[in-house]
């Protein structure tokens, strides 16, 4: 069993490390304060081969390993959480489509989202569905030219700035069989958005609920087939999960590092307060910790590309554990800046708001712990 990086994987990830710390992470607070982040960034990821991490080679992509995704991940949140986060989502959507898509759907869509040209939006969410996903109500009748939807979904990463939405909604019967996945192109009629939410963290990233009011949509923006949406919605929450806890480990990463230069700098009664040994012992802990939450998340990634059995359960299990990790040790960080880490200029606040909704989104950890034991439960069978 070798643990090991390849050559290849280091150059991904310090490529990535190298573009957050020039093109991001100068700019990480004033894009929170605007609440938005200049779609100008987006074509610069994208010369990187990072529009379309996934997406095969053949249809423009970088056609990537999700273990080679969790490294780009995990060193853009070593800048900003939220950007990282934000473009997690962009690619979630992209490979959707190149794999669900029909030849015209990918030629009319994959392109411009692979360049990133065009952004991409995920609405699953509805103010009555959250984890009970299966349960949404918006639909989507069917006409002579395509469909019309009508519904709300909320908490939309992207709600009136990206370019294309993939919509859940509802085509068929109740629960999951009666879902299909319908691409809805931003200035469609009967298109519209709420109000900028004001969130705790993820500030950079605009986020409103998207709303459908007998919205046209033609029948050719069908993604895949009818009834299968539910199905393609779940496939990615694999990949999803693992993503959402590189963010947190890239974070936690950064956050320590900080709290380190610091603890070296800074003195109480007499020395650097890195010399004291129940500080030291802290600083070993998170570094434990943060250690064994990589090793957990490449494990799981590993088994998510080699199609393990358990690949599922994995995935949960680590994104469980890597995203509480990753909150613990960012607010020790904090603690341990003392009153400097509360303020904005030291950026360990910003992170620990940043990493409290990993624990919600991509499914809550509460249902991460319900997927391990059902597991557990299968296999004990």
């Amino acid at each position: 069993m070798d643990f090991a990086l390849t050559e290849e994987q280091e150059a991904i990830f310090e490529m990535a490390r190298g573009f957050g710390s020039e093109h991001i992470a100068p700019h990480a607070q004033a894009w929170e304060s605007d609440g938005t982040i200049p779609k100008g960034l987006w074509p610069k990821l994208a010369e990187l081969g990072f529009g379309g991490l996934y997406v095969s080679e053949e249809n423009g992509g970088s056609g990537l390993s999700r273990l080679d995704a969790t490294l780009v991940f995990e060193a853009l949140s070593m800048a900003c959480p939220s950007v990282a986060a934000f473009l997690s989502i962009h690619n979630m959507c992209a490979a959707m489509v190149e794999k669900f898509g029909s030849p015209d759907l990918k030629a009319r869509f994959l392109p411009r989202a692979i360049a990133m040209e065009s952004f991409l939006a995920y609405c699953l969410t509805e103010p009555g569905s959250g984890s009970d996903a299966a349960a949404l109500k918006t639909r989507a009748e069917r006409t002579n030219d395509g469909y019309r939807l009508t519904g709300t979904k909320a908490f939309i990463s992207g709600g009136g700035y990206a370019d294309a939405y993939i919509v859940m909604c509802r085509t068929g019967e109740g629960g999951p069989r009666g879902i299909s996945s319908i691409i809805v192109e931003d200035g469609a009629p009967g298109l519209s958005f709420g109000g900028l939410e004001e969130k705790m963290g993820w500030r950079s990233q605009p986020t409103r609920q998207v709303q459908l009011d007998d919205c046209a949509v033609p029948a050719e923006n069908l993604l895949g087939e009818e009834g299968k949406g539910f199905s393609y919605a779940m496939a990615g929450l694999d990949g999803g999960r693992l993503n959402i806890a590189a963010c947190s480990l890239g974070a936690a990463q950064a956050a320590l590092e900080a709290t380190l230069a610091y603890m070296g700098e800074r003195t109480a009664f007499g020395q650097p307060i890195d010399q004291f040994q129940a500080l030291q012992f802290r600083l070993a802990d998170m570094e434990i910790e943060l250690q064994a939450a990589r090793v957990f998340l490449r494990q799981a990634a590993w088994k998510l590309d080699h199609g393990a059995a358990d690949a599922s359960k994995h995935c949960a299990m680590a994104k469980k554990f890597v995203t509480e990790a990753g909150s613990r040790i960012a607010d020790q960080c904090l603690q341990l800046h003392g009153g400097y880490g509360y303020l904005a200029d030291y950026g360990v606040e910003k992170i620990v708001r940043d990493l409290r909704v990993h624990q919600i989104l991509e499914g809550t950890n509460e249902i991460m712990r319900v997927i391990t034991a059902r597991h557990l439960l299968a296999e004990r069978g």
